[in-house]
């Protein structure tokens, strides 16, 4: 497998679990922050390496009044503010080719939404910046499907991939996530991030927008974790139920430090040849 390096964080076998984590979209530059230096320092107490993710525009919304975020611009000038006032470094998502350019200025990764992933132009713009690229499994997608993603964002020589699961529709309003997906996903020689959150969605489920059941955060995250994954991806908010997108599938940040120290747990006795995290 290969391994990854964004910005100092290295996702692949041979390198602790890393963490994706953040508010689904930029609801104001301090908040943003806020969650930015809290997750920092509970990553740095379990010895979790960490990206700071948040969007800056949320183009998939359910309905066309849904809060959307600061756009392009405004949201880019946020992002490059944490960067500069933490270190982290920053993932966020693209949704159309001509956003590739501009938001690798600043972002360490361009993630490609999983309603997205098979947007030809899409992927090869992300990747021809040099940046890494977030590659989404879609929704309709089986995992070995993946590996004509992967193709797309490779045949310019950028190598720099990681593949995320976020679940897979289950009739109306559902997303379940198959354990089976994992190694298969890892098959095809490229990290492995599980999102956690977004698999918990149960997408247009209420009115007008997502529902979500993130009371199951925890148990489908050590599940993951012992099936063999390389980095975790949250939505992290201080107040999901203020959370103007995705709060109900968002994990509380309390409920962040308790729940990352018992995943390192599973991860060491699952795969005890893995490198412990204070080690690298």
């Amino acid at each position: 497998m290969r391994t990854v390096d964004v910005g100092g964080v290295r996702f692949g076998a041979e390198h602790p679990l890393a963490l994706i984590a953040g508010p689904c979209v930029i609801e104001s530059a301090a908040h943003a922050t806020e969650m930015a230096q809290a997750i920092d320092q509970v990553s740095a107490r379990v010895h979790m390496p960490y990206v700071f993710k948040a969007s800056f525009d949320k183009a998939n919304r359910t309905s066309l009044t849904s809060f959307r975020g600061p756009g392009l611009a405004r949201g880019l000038d946020v992002l490059a503010a944490i960067k500069q006032r933490l270190g982290c470094p920053i993932l966020t998502d693209i949704h159309e080719p001509a956003q590739a350019a501009p938001v690798a200025e600043v972002a360490d990764v361009l993630q490609i939404p999983a309603f997205l992933c098979r947007q030809t132009d899409l992927i090869v713009s992300a990747a021809a910046t040099g940046r890494a690229v977030n590659l989404k499994k879609g929704q309709f997608l089986a995992p070995l499907d993946m590996r004509h993603a992967i193709a797309k964002a490779t045949a310019g020589g950028n190598h720099q991939v990681l593949v995320t699961e976020r679940g897979t529709a289950f009739g109306y309003h559902d997303l379940v996530v198959d354990m089976r997906s994992f190694p298969q996903l890892r098959s095809l020689h490229y990290p492995v991030v599980y999102d956690v959150t977004h698999s918990l969605q149960l997408p247009g489920g209420g009115d007008g927008v997502t529902a979500g059941q993130a009371e199951f955060i925890e148990p489908l995250a050590a599940a993951g974790v012992a099936a063999g994954i390389d980095g975790l991806f949250f939505e992290v908010h201080d107040r999901p139920a203020a959370a103007r997108s995705d709060g109900q599938n968002a994990l509380p940040l309390a409920r962040l430090e308790p729940l990352l120290r018992r995943l390192v747990a599973i991860r060491h006795a699952a795969h005890p040849s893995a490198i412990a995290p204070e080690a690298e």
